[in-house]
């Protein structure tokens, strides 16, 4: 699985600018001394888009109680929040891991290539999520709900897996001496 979603993901790369547009004051990853800065910022974009679609799948939630036998769904929507919030929390905490490190990675265009499109993934599975919880919302009280619920978490499952292979990527590159 995790060779096909890199391949996925490395085939549906747009371009550096794209991603720019989308985040507010994001530069890239060229400069060594602002790689952190970077990160930081596409990570606190992420997670802070992710706190809105948690927003809304709690509305979503509060819909499903009141609607005829939502007290029966609530443990599986407990669970789908609670792997849309641990992808949210994973994301915004990330940055440790590349302490120290990740100014010294030789990011060549290939790297910069490579990074640019797991970032511009994150991204991408924002807008998805979207679709899901639009999806979601419209099923409400519907015998489509379960299935409904089940695309949104696979969504939210390929995105957490998406940012585990954007780690292995960066991680992977070579340290200068």
């Amino acid at each position: 699985m995790a060779s096909e979603l890199y391949e996925k993901i490395v085939s549906q790369r747009g371009t550096l600018e794209g991603l720019i547009a989308k985040i507010p004051g994001f530069k890239g990853y060229h400069e060594k001394n602002a790689r952190r800065t970077a990160d930081t910022m596409l990570r606190e974009h992420i997670s802070g888009e992710l706190d809105r679609r948690i927003s809304k799948f709690e509305d979503i939630e509060k819909e499903v109680l009141d609607a005829p036998g939502g007290l029966m769904k609530m443990t599986d929507t407990r669970s789908a929040k609670t792997k849309l919030r641990i992808y949210r929390d994973r994301v915004h905490t990330a940055a440790p891991k590349y302490d120290g490190m990740w100014a010294q990675i030789k990011i060549g265009n290939k790297e910069l290539d490579e990074i640019y499109a797991f970032d511009e993934a994150q991204v991408r599975y924002i807008y998805q999520i979207d679709g899901k919880l639009d999806v979601l919302a419209l099923a409400v009280g519907k015998d489509n709900f379960d299935a409904a619920l089940s695309d949104f978490v696979g969504v939210v499952r390929e995105a957490d897996e998406a940012f585990d292979l954007r780690d292995n990527v960066i991680t992977g590159f070579e340290v200068e001496g």
